[in-house]
């Protein structure tokens, strides 16, 4: 068991939660220790009470306690990033939907893994340190998206975009839209979803359920829907516009209001389902738009993600026409 560690923060750390950092540096500490930590004052950040769901920046220090856990999940003072592999830039670039000399757009496949973590060897944060620039400029991530969502998922070319992007996030000046196929059709067909949410120790956190207010380590979360098209009463296109930004957020309210999105392995929960012939049993989540000031005041970035194959092949099934249909990302806000 070593001493007390002061850990600063990487630059390519910019904006995540203090959980997911304890995650991806100590992955033998369970989150109820965690939150242990947190309660009795032992876990600090820049000497400061913080909770697991603080975002933190590059600079901030961490005040790590001596932790009962392997020598091997100790971290060094500062992490050497993962290599790339021969290829990563290319197949980087062959994902850009919008790019200019601050930011860019990627189109996230289903299946590929933002950030590494446990049995995770290749991810998008690893792949990045290909793009290394002439300066050294490294890109990074500004938010995040599940390893089975598709669709748009903003990086910063520079460190300090990286933190402009990252307070235009938490700030809720960043304006997304994502497409769901649910089971069912919910009623009424336009409406919010307002909970609290808190992470299911009995999952060992690595799934949400609806919290009472004010419960040790819950967050508000608020989403906007909309059913788009229906395929009579079996399944329903949904738009979803998430006010909030927290874990599963979207995938936690549709199974929270009897909808599970299609083939949710955390969430789907309707028994004596059967998923209609045809369809591939994947996540059918997809960040179909982001509407964000860009950083340097160029504007507006206004991207689009198309449907992953897999969600492309249901829409086909079903008769759902994908090009008759964008979000408008003017309403429904608060």
């Amino acid at each position: 068991m070593a001493g007390v560690a002061n850990i600063t923060v990487g630059g390519d750390e910019a904006g995540m939660r203090l959980d997911r950092w304890f995650k991806a540096h100590y992955p033998g500490l369970s989150h109820v220790a965690l939150q242990k930590l947190l309660r009795t004052g032992q876990v600090r950040l820049d000497g400061k009470r913080c909770e697991t769901s603080t975002r933190i920046e590059p600079g901030n220090v961490v005040r790590v306690p001596p932790l009962a856990t392997d020598a091997k999940n100790v971290p060094e003072r500062e992490p050497k990033p993962e290599k790339p592999l021969e290829g990563d830039a290319a197949y980087l670039k062959s994902l850009v939907l919008w790019e200019d000399d601050d930011v860019m757009v990627l189109n996230k496949p289903a299946g590929l893994s933002v950030q590494g973590g446990s049995g995770v060897h290749r991810h998008v944060d690893a792949m990045l340190q290909s793009l290394v620039d002439k300066r050294g400029n490294v890109p990074r991530l500004v938010h995040r998206l599940d390893k089975d969502t598709a669709g748009c998922l903003v990086i910063a070319k520079r460190r300090l975009v990286a933190a402009e992007l990252a307070a235009l996030f938490r700030s809720r000046n960043a304006k997304k839209t994502y497409w769901a196929l649910v089971a069912g059709v919910p009623h009424p067909k336009q409406g919010k979803i307002s909970t609290w949410l808190a992470r299911d120790e009995e999952k060992d956190g690595e799934k949400m359920r609806v919290a009472r207010h004010g419960e040790d380590g819950a967050s508000h979360a608020l989403t906007h829907y909309s059913v788009i098209d229906v395929a009579g009463q079996t399944l329903s296109w949904l738009s979803l516009k998430p006010v909030t930004g927290r874990t599963h957020q979207l995938r936690a309210h549709t199974a929270h209001i009897g909808h599970p999105i299609v083939g949710d392995p955390k969430y789907f929960d309707k028994r004596d389902w059967e998923l209609p012939g045809g369809m591939q049993n994947k996540l059918h989540l997809l960040a179909r738009r982001i509407v964000l000031p860009h950083p340097k005041g160029k504007g507006v970035i206004d991207v689009t993600a198309p449907l992953p194959p897999h969600m492309r092949q249901s829409w086909n099934l079903l008769g759902f026409d994908a090009s008759s249909y964008d979000p408008d990302l003017d309403g429904d806000d608060d």
